[in-house]
């Protein structure tokens, strides 16, 4: 059984009286382990599709099932709880909460879940800056760190709870070009040596390189599907010169 299974799921947002479908009969499977790029240009559907994978919103129809549970027919509140126990996300903009030390930062998910001793949570997130290589800067706020260390505690803090996948939103899309490629080692650091499972979401090429399988969207549907780069590539330029 695959740890993501997706089956016909569309997205409708209503506009007033007009309708638009942001996802568009999404269906395929990904499996526990796996490091995969949504890519595709402003509007494809891309972060629709993060969303509805990260149980963020809930399909309008179709089949989401996360580890063998069914998500669309879930309430609000059943997501969350399964957003909080098995995804960890990390954000183009950090979302890091200025007036706070990065270990607090990276502490603040563990507030939320099952019970568990100042001590513990502040050894976890120790633990955690250190796997990020910010040990030495525990006491630090975002003010007082680079762009690429406050991605690094941004993607401390999405470890905290020992989520099963890793998701990012453009997560390189602030960072210069040395410091996305640090960042995106990273990532790829996570997949290979604690097996997590690895999703981003970029309209960056050169960042969709570093997945092992490139999903192309465009206005909403899957254009491609492949673990061939080039193949990737070439159903993006396709695109770029019919439009």
């Amino acid at each position: 059984m695959a740890l993501i299974e997706l089956r016909n799921v569309s997205k409708v947002y209503k506009l007033g009286e007009v309708e638009v479908t942001a996802l568009r009969d999404a269906t395929g499977d990904i499996d526990k382990g796996e490091y995969v790029a949504l890519i595709g240009p402003s509007g494809s559907g891309k972060s629709t599709l993060m969303n509805t994978l990260g149980c963020l919103d809930r399909p309008t129809s179709g089949s989401y099932k996360l580890d063998g549970q069914e998500i669309v027919t879930m309430g609000a509140a059943e997501r969350a709880r399964i957003r909080n126990r098995q995804i960890g996300f990390v954000f183009q903009n950090f979302n890091l909460l200025v007036r706070t030390s990065a270990v607090e930062n990276v502490e603040l998910p563990l507030m939320y879940g099952p019970y568990q001793s100042a001590r513990t949570r502040r050894d976890r997130a120790v633990e955690l800056l250190n796997l990020v290589g910010l040990g030495d800067r525990l006491d630090h706020h975002p003010g007082q760190l680079s762009g690429g260390q406050q991605q690094r505690v941004a993607i401390a803090r999405a470890l905290a709870t020992k989520p099963n996948i890793l998701m990012g939103d453009e997560p390189t899309g602030n960072l210069d070009t040395r410091t996305s490629r640090e960042v995106i080692e990273l990532f790829k650091k996570l997949n290979e040596e604690q097996k997590l499972t690895v999703i981003l979401v970029t309209h960056d090429q050169n960042i969709a390189r570093n997945a092992r399988r490139n999903i192309v969207l465009r206005d909403g549907s899957v254009l491609c599907d492949t673990t061939n780069h080039e193949e990737a590539a070439r159903a993006i330029r396709r695109e770029e010169v019919v439009q």
